[in-house]
């Protein structure tokens, strides 16, 4: 049985035992970084990293050439490759940054541990159980690899806010966590759609590449710009939005892979051709006896973005802050309390970078991103499959 506890006992067992394979760094020295998919995402994340102290933009790659063109003009020193394999084959290369779609996460990442990189890989880390698993395997394998799950939040001063609280005892019992994700776009423009550019074309979109390991089509650039959409490539605001706030309570609260999720919702605000829901509710029921519910949709901003902590003796409320509210029932001379921690610029990135030449654990490290991953892939089978999905921790399936 793969518990929590026995996988950081093999982490730290392949860590002992396993030689690095790439250039070994000093506390002082660059890091040279490769960036695999270069779109919105993955150019938010070379301008994070080249605002860091001792990171340089050396390799980049990316299917369609308007992007890598693009992006050469931040990194003009960098080389641009079509096949991020070849930017693995660098040797100079000690770190990438993975933000292709969802559904690649996981070849480029296996492929990344194989070649001795360093790796930072966006969220949700893995697109099905089956590849967190195989993600797993190449992580433990390649033992002295640095991982940063792109979870920003576990990053944030929340963390030591949120823990203060928790550790003090002012929040007593916690048997359940609200949280909520709501936002809305003016009417005829669909939330996350982009319009098309006219060189979107076989010539210049290496479409096989972008379908990796999802059911083959003949080209269609809606499908490879507005991925989101589609089931084939994405997890919708499961992985866009859920798995952001369920990040920041597992690293915060140590909550393991739930028993059992059931998710419901639909398409109810946007007809437009999309496959994933726009509106959903998640139930997932983690031991002992805590429930955490996680309810989202695309047709209104109200009440926004938020978790509420729930505690016999106190409240955590995080928004864009971090709050206590005492239960007077059982603290009657409790205070209210506001989180004062800040999260320095670029924090993610920059301890990402301070533990390839440290060695420490990331903020965000493999196995968060692994628990994660299963959470949302139970919430997603459960929208499917129109049922309750419960994990079974032995066979490490889904039942």
């Amino acid at each position: 049985m793969q518990t929590r506890r026995n996988f950081i006992g093999n982490v730290a067992t392949s860590l002992a035992g396993t030689l690095a394979t790439g250039r070994v760094l000093g506390a002082s020295d660059r890091v040279h970084i490769g960036v695999i998919g270069v779109g919105d995402r993955g150019t938010h994340l070379m301008r994070e990293a080249a605002a860091c102290p001792g990171a340089e933009i050396t390799a980049l790659a990316d299917i369609y050439a308007r992007r890598r063109d693009d992006a050469l003009k931040l990194a003009p020193n960098a080389r641009a490759y079509v096949d991020y394999r070849l930017l693995l084959e660098d040797p100079s290369v000690d770190a990438v940054l993975i933000a292709t779609p969802q559904h690649l996460h996981a070849e480029s990442f296996i492929d990344a541990m194989d070649a001795g990189k360093h790796v930072y890989v966006e969220k949700t880390m893995a697109f099905t159980v089956e590849q967190a698993k195989a993600m797993r395997a190449a992580y433990l394998k390649a033992g002295d690899r640095v991982v940063q799950i792109g979870h920003q939040t576990c990053s944030m001063g929340h963390v030591t806010d949120a823990a203060d609280y928790l550790s003090s005892g002012a929040v007593g019992q916690v048997t359940a966590i609200r949280a909520h994700m709501y936002r809305n776009t003016p009417h005829g423009k669909p939330q996350w759609t982009r319009p098309l550019w006219p060189d979107m074309t076989p010539e210049t979109i290496a479409w096989n590449a972008f379908l990796g390991g999802a059911p083959a089509r003949p080209f269609d650039a809606d499908r490879y710009l507005n991925w989101r959409l589609f089931y084939d490539y994405s997890g919708g605001n499961i992985h866009e939005s859920m798995s952001q706030q369920l990040a920041f309570w597992y690293k915060v609260m140590a909550l393991d892979i739930p028993h059992a999720v059931t998710m419901t919702g639909g398409i109810y605000r946007w007809n437009d051709g999309r496959e994933v829901p726009d509106t959903m509710s998640v139930g997932m029921i983690h031991a002992p006896g805590l429930l955490f519910t996680w309810d989202s949709g695309f047709g209104s901003n109200h009440p926004g973005v938020g978790e509420d902590v729930l505690g016999t003796d106190g409240t955590i409320s995080r928004g864009q802050q971090i709050r206590y509210f005492p239960q007077k029932v059982n603290r009657p001379d409790g205070a209210e309390l506001m989180g004062q921690t800040p999260t320095p610029p670029q924090a993610h990135m920059r301890n990402f970078l301070d533990s390839i030449r440290t060695g420490r654990q990331t903020n965000c490290p493999f196995e968060i991103g692994y628990r994660v991953s299963i959470a949302c892939s139970m919430a997603i089978e459960s929208y499917y499959a129109g049922r309750t999905i419960q994990w079974d921790p032995v066979k490490e399936e889904l039942v």
